[in-house]
């Protein structure tokens, strides 16, 4: 009869002589994104071979308002800042059957007068939380004189192993009636904040995940809308 080697770090072979994978030793075999704002689950039965989790949380990033000038005159605003940012380690053993996840939406753009809006929390469960960026405000009044005004600071940590703020939101600057630069957005661990303007519209969004909103500038006259931050995401790892 053939004989066949086992690797009993791996494997186990039961009083039956049945051929079984050890639980925990098979590495990672999966990897979930949920990219879409708004609420979903994670189910454990979905995956019986399930040993441990690693999740990577990024909240949603501030919006920016927009500005309004009048004639001869500027108005710049700061940036939104980027969304917080969390990951934890969880043996399945700690998973409930199902687990609420949660993915934070992107600050809305404020429009010419009003503020931009916050970005939405993440979260997978009540394991891993991370806090959604602060909005850019219509702070600027229109003007002619040199004015600077500081950014917008980041959220604070959520919940995790690691856990940390997004970044600060710039702040905006006007030399002149006809010169002046917008804040920048704030960064995020998965993301990049937009662009700062030092011409009229809206400034620029954010890349990837989780990026603050430049603010908006307008000068002689204009009026424009700001602009949202970049929406969250929830990145969740599968170990057997």
């Amino acid at each position: 009869m053939a004989a066949v080697c086992v690797d009993d770090q791996y494997f186990d072979v039961g009083d039956d002589g049945r051929l079984t994978l050890i639980p925990g030793q098979q590495g990672l075999r999966n990897v979930l994104y949920f990219k879409t704002p708004g609420a979903d689950t994670f189910k454990k039965a979905d995956y019986p071979w399930l040993a441990r989790v690693f999740v990577m949380v990024q909240a949603g990033g501030g919006g920016a308002a927009g500005a309004r000038a009048n004639a001869n005159q500027l108005v710049a605003q700061p940036g939104g800042s980027g969304g917080g940012y969390a990951e934890r380690l969880i043996a399945a053993s700690a998973l409930g059957a199902t687990e609420a996840i949660v993915v934070g939406d992107a600050g809305i753009a404020g429009t010419p007068t009003v503020d931009g809006g916050p970005g939405g929390n993440s979260s997978f469960g009540g394991l891993c939380t991370a806090l959604g960026g602060n909005p850019g405000q219509a702070v600027m009044p229109s003007g002619a004189t040199p004015m600077c005004l500081s950014g917008t600071s980041g959220p604070l940590a959520g919940v995790g192993d690691m856990a940390q703020g997004g970044g600060p939101g710039g702040g905006a600057l006007r030399i002149s009636g006809g010169e002046g630069q917008s804040g920048e957005g704030g960064e995020s661990r998965l993301g990049h904040g937009g662009w700062q303007r030092s011409s009229s519209g809206g400034g620029g969004a954010g890349r990837g995940y989780g990026g603050g909103a430049a603010g908006a500038l307008a000068r002689d006259g204009d009026s424009v809308n700001g602009t949202p931050g970049g929406a969250g995401i929830v990145i969740v790892y599968l170990y057997g």
